[in-house]
């Protein structure tokens, strides 16, 4: 996926031009894993040195999936270019302060907080995510006192990972979903931080999930910027472009992303997927399919792919018919080979081909007494 990933950085260097955007805020993850690729992290090189080029600072922080040490790695040089990687406990309740017609925004990068790791240096009283969060709050609403009795005006923006519901009822509810490729931050069970955690900030930029949700006028998830599973197939991707007026009221605006490929799931026999006219659409698409065949067909991968070259996923999810009772351990005039035949037709419908009948009958001669060597010697 890296061509699309690359399709993505043009699409968000050709908004911060045309919007006039100040800053680009990134809450995490920048890489899928700790030991991130050699080709993605030359992108992700290639990209912040062209926002660096660009009209807008940067304000990047660390998520559940990175590495903090690495991904901080020369985070000092890079402030000086206007790129500020927040990554380390010690500079959670120092902002990056920006400025714009109507005055100061400070802007708290906060890197994902593990709350095994923060625990004993800010000696919290429980291991979770929402004292993780609420001590790192109660440093940044620190500082926005002591710069606020010097600027009024002053304005504020946090970055955060974690995952941020209103209520447990609104997970249940499915008003906030994960995705399939979201890696689990739960600590004894629980990964929820409620939104009031937020309170009083007049903008939160929440990474960790996925899909894009509003939790609040001011609180918002942009979500990935490309699907990177299939329970992602139903999410429109892009990103918030926020106003943020004098009186720090929020405006925001969703600038689609583009989808260099579409993913789709497909279900049904086999022959069918291959031949009917309305799947055409999807001959380019990501593609996961379960084929509700009887048996399993040979070859269905390699057949599928010969319609849909990108198909990445295969399931079968056959109609097993009703068994009304399994044959007797031993029948009087019939052989093992029969027995193991007629077992396998009862479970999925269809007897045995000859070439699974001959395989059938191997299994049971390999692993079943003779009664005529039973005794000899």
């Amino acid at each position: 996926m890296l061509a699309h990933q690359a399709t993505y950085v043009d699409h968000l260097l050709e908004t911060v031009e045309r919007e006039r955007v100040d800053v680009v805020l990134v809450s995490g993850d920048v890489y899928d894993r700790a030991l991130p690729p050699v080709d993605a992290v030359a992108l992700a090189d290639e990209a912040l040195a062209r926002l660096a080029a660009s009209r807008a600072r940067v304000v990047l922080t660390s998520g559940n999936h990175d590495s903090a040490q690495r991904l901080g790695f020369g985070a000092r040089l890079a402030d000086a270019a206007g790129v500020h990687v927040r990554t380390s406990l010690a500079g959670v309740g120092t902002p990056v302060v920006l400025e714009d017609e109507h005055g100061p925004v400070a802007v708290h990068g906060l890197p994902y907080l593990d709350p095994e790791l923060v625990r004993e240096p800010w000696s919290l009283p429980v291991r979770s995510h929402e004292a993780a969060l609420g001590e790192a709050m109660r440093r940044v609403r620190a500082d926005l006192d002591t710069r606020r009795r010097a600027r009024a005006d002053l304005r504020s923006v946090v970055l955060a990972h974690a995952f941020v519901a209103g209520s447990a009822d609104a997970v249940a509810d499915g008003e906030v979903r994960a995705s399939d490729s979201e890696r689990d931050i739960a600590v004894g069970g629980v990964s929820l931080v409620p939104t009031s955690t937020f309170a009083d900030v007049d903008y939160v930029a929440l990474g960790h999930l996925h899909g894009r949700h509003v939790l609040s006028e001011r609180v918002r998830y942009s979500g990935s910027p490309l699907a990177y599973s299939f329970s992602e197939a139903d999410h429109v991707k892009g990103s918030w472009l926020v106003d943020l007026d004098a009186d720090g009221e929020v405006h925001a605006t969703l600038v689609e992303a583009p989808v260099p490929r579409r993913l789709a799931r497909l279900r049904g026999d086999l022959e069918d997927l291959l031949t009917r006219a309305d799947l055409a659409e999807h001959e380019q698409s990501w593609v996961q399919v379960t084929l509700t065949d009887a048996g399993r067909p040979a070859q269905a991968m390699e057949r599928l792919r010969r319609r849909f070259p990108h198909a990445l996923a295969l399931s079968f999810d056959a109609v097993v018919p009703e068994v009304g009772g399994l044959p007797p351990s031993r029948a009087a005039g019939r052989s093992d080979h029969d027995l193991v035949a007629e077992f396998v037709e009862q479970m999925r419908g269809q007897a045995p081909t000859a070439q699974e009948a001959a395989l059938l009958g191997e299994a049971v001669d390999a692993c079943c007494e003779d009664p005529d060597l039973v005794g000899s010697g």
